[in-house]
């Protein structure tokens, strides 16, 4: 299944958790999975620089966005990123935020965190909002 696919995931028990309450609630098969891969990017970055998921804070939020948009992308140097000039297509950093967000305000929910470190609308180029 996705954890067999993101084993990532399984060494983080609330990412776990939160996945599979998406898969219960009868999410399409290619969502959960874009829902896994954004996420294990995500908590794959948090192992790296020691950052614990659960306690992350709006700048590493912020780090990983960087990380995203400083990321070479498969297709070439002409995918314009928010404002780099390489990296990811904003799309496709927008689809990796979108299950972070969505993961921290199941946090919330459950009473982990008091707040969602990933802001609304804020990851876009250039003041443009979603």
């Amino acid at each position: 299944m996705v954890l067999d696919k993101w084993p990532v995931l399984g060494r983080h028990e609330r990412a776990a958790e939160w996945l599979g309450v998406w898969t219960d609630l009868g999410r399409a098969p290619r969502t959960i999975d874009a829902y896994a891969r954004g996420l294990a990017e995500y908590l794959l970055m948090c192992d790296r620089v020691g950052v614990e998921p659960v306690t992350a804070n709006r700048a590493q939020i912020a780090a990983y966005v960087r990380e995203l948009t400083d990321r070479p992308s498969r297709r070439g140097t002409n995918v314009v990123s928010i404002d780099s000039g390489s990296g990811l297509a904003n799309a496709t950093i927008r689809q990796r935020i979108v299950p972070v967000r969505l993961f921290y305000d199941y946090l919330m929910e459950e009473g982990l965190r008091e707040s969602n470190p990933v802001g609304r609308g804020r990851y876009t180029p250039r003041g443009r909002r979603s």
